[in-house]
């Protein structure tokens, strides 16, 4: 079939313009600029006999007329030369304008385009966040704690969100950074296209945020993936980031690789309830850990210390206090037995403010030993404990709670509905029983006989929204609080609480201990991501075998009263085989912002602990 040369033509033109507003603006300048020579040359052909005009002053003419349809108003001459003015005016209405309405609305576009998000990133030494959730100002928070004594630092943020929206949501809530630029990408952090506008090949840490939903550990599992299998360009960053679900952290530490640190949000989540319900303040200290606020753990040399004991090490700093050790092979052992060697290629665990603070001490402190006691055997009891509502954490608690109390101890569920499968599971050292209960009904907790019980767990209704579980949390815990005022004081409790804005709201309800999972995650991620080392210290410290974190009462350690100092108390702890890290005062438990807790005081400034007063140690249970 013969094609027409006006078809060609036109399918040829057609084909420009798909190249979008540079075609267009192309062919508008190009008529713009044919439109006046063709009037400049009419003018010099038609009306100037005489040679007077040249070129550069008629083609200026006919420009500003094209420009300015104004300017013609002002014109005199020969009827041909007004014509030909005329026509440059119409002319200039209909496609110069035109090209100067493409312009304007081309660089309305691109500016558009730069505010979503879109240009990549010419950055090094940065820390990346893929994805956005509730937990990101948590984190961006404490990056910006982190690097408070850098000069520059940067942290790059990218979501599937408006660009504008993300920044004006931090802007909003975290204020101020400081030194520490935030930049936001938008785009997918599934998309490898996307991946590569926040420059990762220079970035010194990848953390990647769960979002919110039910499918959050198939996407974080995906960005793993997609990071793992990218060709990186020189040292590769490591990667941090957290599963919800237990069952998901096998294929997501698969999908990640060597260079990723994935946590068990969950069963972070499960052993602070369950250690937290026997010893309140738990999740207070756990926070002082973990943010960068107060004090950290440094992984250092110490080479004045090689050849002695980490016994010795305890008295051997005037700042600081050593946890423990470090091997040469990567291992980590909190709080090794007393007489542990110190190896040359060994690195101490220091809790400190900060690591320019640390230092050792001229000499040994002087110990009071009128102060010292010996604690008596206490034979463990077994535990009486009310656990009121469900969620799908409920059955690794009690999982776990089998595996720490005592034979003989009880658990009772008081929930709407009665776990079938959890309550026909034999278990050894647990026995496990359910009442009915509407956990935000006072008649029905009445019913309970809660004077029977020496501890009292409160669990989330996660089928509920992250504020409305905590509004019935909150009016389940004051109702708690009035019978056990009636009843004098017999049952401690802990609870779980979604957002940590309502700590001071709940403290009303003066309960012993809240557990803010998703915050202490998200501390925990972000220490990962500027010390990768650690994961193997809050490893052991969040896990049930070995030495944990207790805190235990002052009486077992330094007569209630006297007047001594924390030396005193570390000498105390260390007759045991335990590292005290500081202590907590029952007459603050109630005062935020620390509720009582002071971890790494001064060795040698005055201190009397009283009877209700607590140690705080790490120690195997």
């Amino acid at each position: 079939m013969r094609v027409r040369w006006r078809d060609r033509l036109r399918y040829w033109f057609d084909g420009t313009m798909d190249r979008g507003t540079p075609a267009l603006i192309g062919w508008l300048a190009l008529a713009s600029v044919a439109l006046i020579l063709v009037v400049t040359a009419l003018v010099i052909a038609l009306t100037d006999k005489d040679g007077n005009l040249g070129w550069g002053e008629v083609t200026w003419m006919s420009l500003m007329r094209a420009i300015d349809p104004g300017t013609v108003a002002g014109d005199t001459g020969r009827p041909m030369f007004l014509g030909l003015m005329l026509v440059a005016t119409i002319g200039g209405i209909f496609i110069v304008s035109s090209l100067i309405g493409v312009l304007t609305t081309g660089l309305e576009n691109r500016i558009a385009q730069l505010r979503k998000g879109r240009s990549r990133l010419i950055e090094s030494g940065h820390t990346v966040i893929l994805g956005w959730s509730e937990q990101i100002f948590t984190v961006i928070e404490e990056l910006v704690k982190a690097n408070h004594g850098q000069r520059r630092s940067c942290v790059v943020v990218l979501a599937d969100r408006d660009k504008v929206d993300m920044d004006d949501e931090i802007r909003t809530r975290l204020g101020e950074t400081g030194g520490t630029r935030i930049i936001c990408r938008s785009g997918s952090p599934l998309k490898r296209a996307a991946l590569e506008l926040v420059s990762p090949d220079t970035a010194k840490a990848i953390l990647v945020l769960p979002p919110p939903g039910q499918d959050a550990d198939i996407d974080v599992i995906k960005a793993l993936l997609l990071l793992n299998n990218r060709t990186w360009r020189g040292a590769r960053p490591h990667v941090v980031t957290a599963v919800q679900n237990s069952e998901n952290l096998a294929a997501a530490r698969l999908a990640g690789g060597e260079s990723a640190l994935v946590v068990d949000a969950d069963d972070i989540a499960v052993r602070l309830v369950v250690q937290s319900h026997r010893q309140a303040g738990l999740s207070t200290v756990c926070t002082d850990l973990l943010d960068f606020a107060g004090n950290e753990f440094y992984i250092r040399p110490e080479p004045a210390l090689v050849g002695s004991t980490y016994g010795e090490a305890l008295h051997a700093y005037a700042r600081g206090v050593p946890i423990g050790l470090r091997r040469s092979d990567g291992t980590v052992v909190v709080n090794p037995p007393m007489d542990t060697a110190i190896g040359a290629r060994d690195s101490l665990i220091v809790l400190a403010e900060d690591d320019l603070l640390i230092r050792l001490a001229d000499s040994p402190p002087r110990v009071d030993e009128s102060a010292i006691v010996s604690a008596p055997d206490q034979r463990p009891m077994p535990d009486r404990t009310l656990l009121i509502g469900w969620n799908t954490r409920a059955t690794k608690i009690i999982d776990l709670l089998e595996r720490l109390v005592e034979p003989g101890s009880i658990v009772d569920i008081a929930a709407p509905r009665r776990p079938g499968e959890v309550l026909a599971t034999a278990r050894h050292n647990l026995a496990v029983g359910y009442k009915h209960c509407e956990p935000t009904s006072r008649k029905s907790l009445e019913s309970l006989d809660l004077g029977g019980y020496k501890h009292i767990i409160v669990l989330a209704d996660d089928g509920a929204g992250a504020g409305q579980a905590d509004d019935r949390t909150l009016v389940t815990l004051l109702h708690l609080r009035d019978i056990e005022v009636k009843l004098g004081d017999p049952y401690s409790i802990v609870t779980e609480i979604n957002d940590d804005d309502n700590r001071e709201v709940f403290q009303v309800t003066k309960a012993d201990d809240f557990i803010v999972s998703t915050k202490l995650i998200s501390l925990l991620l972000t220490q990962l991501a500027e010390n990768r080392h650690l994961q193997g210290v809050f490893g052991q410290l969040f896990d049930p075998v070995g030495s944990e974190i207790y805190l235990r009462p002052a009486s077992d350690y330094v007569i209630p009263g006297a007047r001594g100092d924390f030396a005193t108390v570390v000498e105390a702890a260390r007759r045991r085989g335990e590292t005290a890290i500081g202590y907590r005062t029952k007459h603050d438990s109630d005062h935020a912002p620390s509720y009582g807790v002071v971890l790494n005081p001064p060795r040698t400034e005055p201190l009397s602990l009283g009877a209700d007063d607590n140690v705080i140690v790490l120690a195997e249970g």
